[in-house]
């Protein structure tokens, strides 16, 4: 059973905000499956959804993105011998990418995300299938931080819409036919 993470912040401040796409895209996919992201395990938000004619374990680390992979590290421990620890998909927003972007990579650096770098010092493995979504300032930024934690504009609302329409688009494929697959149409 594949576990598929978004990283966000957990509480309604975050909601909107750009470093909380991978729980905009898990409530996505929770809604379009008719799951139900709300038991609790290891300090996350977890529900069993069907994707794609496979049974996934859909997570919000509820730990703030620094700690995400403790999380993690948690859950496949606790569902070990389900075969989760070798099907890990990861989603995060990403700086570095522009608006209404995504890359799908089966593996690769935290690129100076610390949802991102948490999830692999804890694991001690960045053998993960990532899903990034580009959230690219168009101007020069004095402080990221404050960034990632605004809210998108209402402006920019549909196009995180599309964006979040076609990541779980591409989940489903990565799901179905691989990440190969995934990356050849959706990078």
């Amino acid at each position: 059973m594949p576990l598929i993470v978004g990283l966000g912040n957990p509480g309604a401040e975050y909601e909107w905000t750009r470093h909380n796409l991978g729980f905009m895209l898990i409530d996505r996919i929770a809604t379009a499956t008719g799951a139900l992201v709300k038991r609790r395990a290891c300090q996350s938000l977890v529900g069993n959804a069907d994707i794609a004619g496979r049974r996934a374990l859909l997570v919000k680390p509820q730990t703030y993105m620094n700690l995400s992979g403790e999380a993690v590290k948690c859950l496949q421990a606790k569902y070990e011998g389900q075969g989760i620890a070798n099907q890990l998909i990861v989603i995060s927003d990403d700086l570095a990418l522009p608006l209404g972007t995504i890359r799908i990579r089966p593996r690769g650096s935290a690129g100076g995300h610390n949802g991102l770098k948490s999830l692999i010092a804890a694991l001690g493995s960045d053998e993960f299938v990532r899903l990034r979504i580009g959230i690219q300032p168009e101007h020069e930024l004095s402080d990221t931080k404050s960034f990632v934690l605004d809210e998108f504009p209402k402006s920019q609302r549909p196009q995180v819409a599309e964006v979040l329409a076609r990541s779980a688009e591409a989940v489903q494929v990565i799901l179905r036919d691989g990440v190969e697959k995934a990356m050849s149409l959706y990078n």
